[in-house]
């Protein structure tokens, strides 16, 4: 009675190495199937058959345990033995083998095959189909001529081991990857600042002056909470300016830790409350980073894995905020979160005209011809411009008008919308030649009447 899973293959005894192609040495799927054979069908290779059986044998109740003893034993070194691998790398190996030099190439596959047996010699010791292998390798090493002793085929490479976390894990601290690999197209991004009194570009390029005094949240969602302090402008004036920000990244687990930053006037830090510059120890905590641009008067930071970037500005006595976010990050807030200036822009109650500039510290043509350097289209950054060098007096607040176009010029998804022209909303504009009029017009006027 033969053990099942133990028939010797044949070895082909081929010349040349033509002749010697993959039915030479069975693969791993013929291997296979021939170990799947049940006992009964004889053995073929060289020697005797490896098992034969007798009716005397079969009446005997010893031979029934040997039998079992031998069938637990070859089925334990089945389970070690590597020939099936050693088969399969041999036949890789002479599949292809063309040109003026296949001879050697195929020495080198043998000896490699050899080789491989001799590391598997120890767990296959009781395997019929390892020494069948064996004595085929030195029968076809012999008649083609092959040394022992040379180099060898080199070994196949590995494929890459399955990432079975899928591509999340490997970049879900970096969203535009990620929400690319979702859903095929990169994401929207939406675009918000506070500036000068504060005037307020909502994410949906809705434009408000406020009179907000005390803290106001900016943002509020799942991912980010930022809250702008206001202050007068002036002694007695309506007119207020940013004099801190707070901005909270909110702890996202597998990226970063929770991270606070905070800014005020004639104090810009290049780091967060912690002093750290990065969003910690965790795998993900490069994909939040704070950069200086400028000395005092510029911080950018950059929070890769929820597709957002924060501009911080000091320009004269006020700061300003600028952020591009994913409009995916953007939406994640619930009702509860509604009062957001970045989303609603001012209340109604907290809004002024800036038609009221024109009762200021300078005269309106003064800070038109101010603004008017830096900002040479009348949009509301110059309407906004011209409002705060009126009212605070301060030529400075040109540079808060003009770093908010210029973020905005950075972030803005589209380029077409970076200007927002409001028809009478700015200070009215007296010209030197409508005044030369009215005053000609005046003198007439009395000499008509003498």
């Amino acid at each position: 009675m033969c053990p099942p899973g133990k028939e010797l293959p044949a070895l082909g005894a081929s010349s040349s190495p033509e002749e010697a192609d993959a039915g030479d040495l069975l693969n791993e799927a013929e291997t296979s199937q021939r170990v799947s054979n049940f006992p009964g069908s004889a053995w073929t290779g060289m020697g005797k058959p490896a098992c034969s059986e007798s009716p005397g044998q079969l009446e005997n109740p010893s031979f029934f345990l040997r039998a079992l003893f031998l069938l637990l034993f070859c089925g334990h070194v089945s389970s070690q033995c590597k020939i099936l691998r050693c088969n399969s790398e041999y036949v890789a190996a002479t599949l292809n083998l063309r040109g003026s030099n296949r001879n050697a190439a195929y020495c080198n596959a043998l000896r490699s095959y050899s080789h491989c047996t001799r590391k598997t010699a120890r767990t296959c010791r009781g395997d019929l189909a390892y020494h069948s292998a064996v004595h085929g390798i030195e029968d076809l090493m012999i008649q083609n001529n092959c040394s022992k002793e040379g180099p060898t085929s080199p070994p196949r490479p590995r494929p890459p081991a399955p990432n079975h976390q899928g591509f999340e894990s490997l970049d879900i601290c970096n969203y535009e990857k990620s929400f690319l690999y979702k859903h095929g197209q990169p994401p929207s991004y939406q675009h918000c600042a506070a500036f000068g009194d504060p005037h307020i570009r909502t994410f949906h390029d809705d434009f408000h002056t406020c009179r907000v005094e005390g803290s106001w949240p900016l943002l509020d969602n799942d991912y980010l909470f930022v809250q702008a302090t206001s202050s007068p402008v002036a002694k007695g004036s309506n007119a207020t300016v940013t004099s801190k920000l707070t901005i909270i990244f909110k702890n996202m687990k597998e990226c970063i830790d929770q991270k606070v930053y905070q800014a005020e006037i004639d104090n810009l830090p290049a780091a967060f409350e912690d002093g750290s510059v990065n969003g910690g120890e965790r795998p993900g905590g490069s994909s939040l980073v704070i950069r200086e641009r400028s000395p005092g008067q510029h911080v950018e930071i950059q929070a890769e894995y929820i597709g957002t970037t924060i501009a911080v500005r000091q320009a004269g006595r006020q700061l300003s905020f600028s952020i591009r976010a994913a409009e995916e990050v953007a939406r994640a807030f619930t009702e509860e979160q509604d009062l957001q200036l970045c989303v609603g822009g001012c209340p109604r109650s907290q809004r002024i005209s800036r038609s009221e500039c024109c009762r200021g510290r300078m005269a309106t043509e003064t800070a038109r011809a101010l603004c008017k350097e830096l900002l040479p289209v009348e949009d509301v950054y110059f309407q906004s411009c011209v409002f705060d060098v009126v009212t605070s007096g301060d030529a400075n607040f040109t540079m808060a008008a003009h770093g908010a176009l210029e973020d905005a010029r950075i972030f803005l998804p589209n380029a077409e919308k970076l200007h927002i022209f409001q028809a009478g909303a700015g200070c009215p504009h007296i010209s030197s030649s409508f005044l030369l009029l009215l005053l000609t017009s005046g003198l007439w006027a009395v000499l008509l009447h003498f």
